[in-house]
């Protein structure tokens, strides 16, 4: 299989991470470098539609704080092996909406139990060459998800992930990104730290 360069974006809901792993990847195309953009979520929007269609609140309402977490990580572990799947068969180079510290945040801020065993579990995915977390405040990010119009974010809860992120073993590792900046300077940053991955005929 042809080897291939990932690259992870991570942070809280709202901080601007899918909007610059997308661009990423067509700007690293567009100079020569094939990239592909993945999407390694957990499928909240869909459970919480499904919920709301029988007249609950959200997915842990309508599955039970016990099997919702299960079937959160179970989703996000299959979105997670297409990734590896794909990026190594095609050789491109992978940019992550995402990772395996995604789950246990979100399991974290909401106090679910399981958290061991979903980090050990996850210990099988492939750590990515460069793993990006766009740092916003949670006043920033909650009106960014409110624009979306897609779902809602209590600020307390956007507090509890931020909080998770940066009590991750693994944060002081991550190129800690200022996500409350102008899309564009957080596009340029994410060049800059991506620079050194790429071939230096593709280097900027």
């Amino acid at each position: 299989m042809a080897r291939s360069v990932m690259i992870a974006l991570v942070g809280v809901d709202g901080s601007g991470k899918s909007t610059q792993a997308r661009a990423l990847a067509r700007r690293l195309t567009a100079r020569g470098v094939p990239a592909t953009y993945f999407e390694n979520a957990g499928g909240r929007p869909l459970w919480n539609r499904l919920a709301r269609a029988f007249g609950r609140t959200d997915g842990p309402a309508l599955f039970g704080r016990t099997l919702y977490p299960a079937l959160e990580a179970t989703v996000r572990a299959l979105a997670m092996a297409r990734t590896v799947l794909v990026a190594r068969l095609t050789g491109r180079t992978a940019v992550l909406d995402r990772w395996t510290w995604c789950q246990e945040v979100i399991m974290v801020a909401r106090g679910d139990r399981g958290r061991r065993a979903v980090r050990a579990g996850y210990a099988i995915f492939p750590r990515p060459a460069v793993v990006c977390f766009l740092a916003t405040s949670p006043e920033v990010a909650q009106r960014r998800v409110a624009a979306r119009g897609i779902d809602t974010e209590e600020l307390a809860h956007l507090r509890a992930l931020d909080a998770a992120y940066r009590a991750l073993p693994e944060f002081g590792s991550f190129v800690v990104l200022d996500g409350d900046a102008d899309p564009d300077e957080v596009a340029a940053a994410l060049d800059r730290v991506v620079a050194p991955l790429l071939p230096e005929a593709h280097r900027r």
